[in-house]
């Protein structure tokens, strides 16, 4: 796997055209990272502390001693699961001195995004010390939020120093060290996603981004047992994996390389959950789960051969499923696809003119039992996701995920060809 170093000096000569950077100063994963703070904060003063109640006890202390009084403020959250929501969001800005210089957040995904936002949000810089190789979004532009009960990424810009220490993360919930390399391994389905959206809507790819991220995934997939064990070298390996993914994200502007059909299905259990007082799975486990069901998704749609019956939208129907499905969320879902347009664009004629094409691309992707193996390996079951969630929810997350965002993939073929994933 190319070093992250080298990743973050960007690359000037890319064949695809442009030109790729990433804006991060400082990145250090291994023993006694945190030791490099002093040297990550010399250009800062005033600098508020974010953390929760799970995250704090881990480094909180450790990180005032070396920082000293430049911590002018904090913001601990309390033990229970943190929102990234208006009220997280208020609660941070509360404690903000107006001379703030730097957020530094002690956590994962939730506190990440957070400062993420409101340090984008305010004009200055933050950093993060991660607690959890949980997800790819340390070194992301993007800030995953959920706002008026929508999940919602908003640009922002990256990290200004990303520090992992072993020892720390190594004591990460094994949830999240599974969300961490489901994260990963998904990234099988959205990379299959990326191809077909360049080949059918002629959408942007870069082939360096695609091979660089799939080089993570090659570097992890085989690592399960290994991060089963807590062992420090494949935890790192993950860790490293998850941030050199989120730089591939800088490098585009977006989120593409790393989130496709299998991070709408994730948003549409999480997203439905918080609606309807469901329960959900941890993002990456959910990714994973859901790369999984595309995977069977994309066997299905080999199967089918053109010609095709014709597209037929009934805009009613479609409307009152919406609603039945996202309820008070459905209004701003309804207007995001009539801003979109991606229904308009479904042309089952093109469909069958690059059949061909579109089959070779699917048979890229790793296959179901294939796919089933990672969940196995690492430690979970398909059968509990399906007894999770049931046959409705996971019926209508395949139909109705794709709505949830502006993003063609392979949903969408599903859908235009009458294709569902059946058991």
């Amino acid at each position: 796997m190319t070093s992250l170093k080298t990743m973050l000096l960007g690359k000037t000569d890319c064949p695809c055209g442009r030109a790729h950077s990433c804006d991060i100063r400082f990145v250090e994963i291994g023993d006694n990272a945190l030791e490099m703070l002093p040297e990550v904060c010399a250009d800062f003063s005033r600098i508020l502390l974010v953390a929760d109640g799970n995250t704090y006890p881990l480094c909180g202390e450790r990180v005032k001693s070396l920082l000293g009084n430049k911590i002018a403020a904090e913001q601990i959250f309390g033990r229970d699961i943190v929102v990234p929501d208006e009220q997280a969001i208020a609660a941070i800005e509360a404690q903000m001195p107006k001379d703030t210089d730097l957020l530094l957040g002690i956590g994962s995904g939730v506190i990440n995004d957070l400062c993420k936002h409101v340090s984008f949000k305010h004009g200055i810089r933050y950093a993060i010390i991660a607690t959890a190789p949980s997800m790819d979004g340390y070194a992301s532009v993007g800030a995953a939020l959920i706002l008026e009960q929508m999940k919602v990424t908003l640009n922002a810009r990256v990290p200004y120093a990303i520090l992992a220490e072993s020892a720390i993360l190594r004591t990460a919930p094994m949830d999240m060290i599974r969300s961490g390399y489901g994260d990963i391994v998904g990234k099988y389905s959205c990379l299959n996603d990326w191809k077909l959206a360049h080949l059918l809507r002629g959408e942007y790819f870069c082939d360096f981004v695609f091979d660089t991220v799939m080089e993570s995934v090659k570097a992890v997939e085989d690592k399960a047992e290994a991060l089963l064990a807590r062992d420090p070298e494949a935890v790192r390996c993950l860790m490293e994996a998850l941030v050199n993914v989120g730089v591939m994200m800088s490098y585009v502007g977006n989120s593409r390389p790393a989130s496709g059909s299998e991070h709408h299905l994730s948003h549409y259990f999480e997203i439905t959950g918080l609606l309807n007082g469901h329960e959900y799975y941890l993002h990456g486990i959910d990714v994973l789960y859901s790369a999984a069901l595309t995977a069977r998704l994309r066997e299905e749609l080999l199967s089918q051969k053109p010609p095709f019956a014709p597209y037929t939208e009934d805009r009613d129907a479609w409307e009152k499923e919406l609603r039945r499905v996202y309820t008070s969320a459905a209004d701003g879902i309804i207007a995001l696809q009539d801003k979109v347009g991606l229904y308009a664009d479904i042309d089952v004629k093109q469909l069958e003119k690059a059949w061909e094409s579109v089959c070779a691309i699917l048979r890229e992707a790793p296959g179901y039992e294939q796919m089933l193996s990672y969940v196995t390996a690492i430690g979970l079951d398909i059968n509990e996701c399906k007894a999770f969630y049931g046959k409705e929810i996971l019926s209508d997350a395949l139909r109705y995920a794709k709505d949830l965002k502006d993003r063609y993939t392979v949903l969408w073929i599903a859908y235009a060809l009458g294709v569902g994933y059946h058991e």
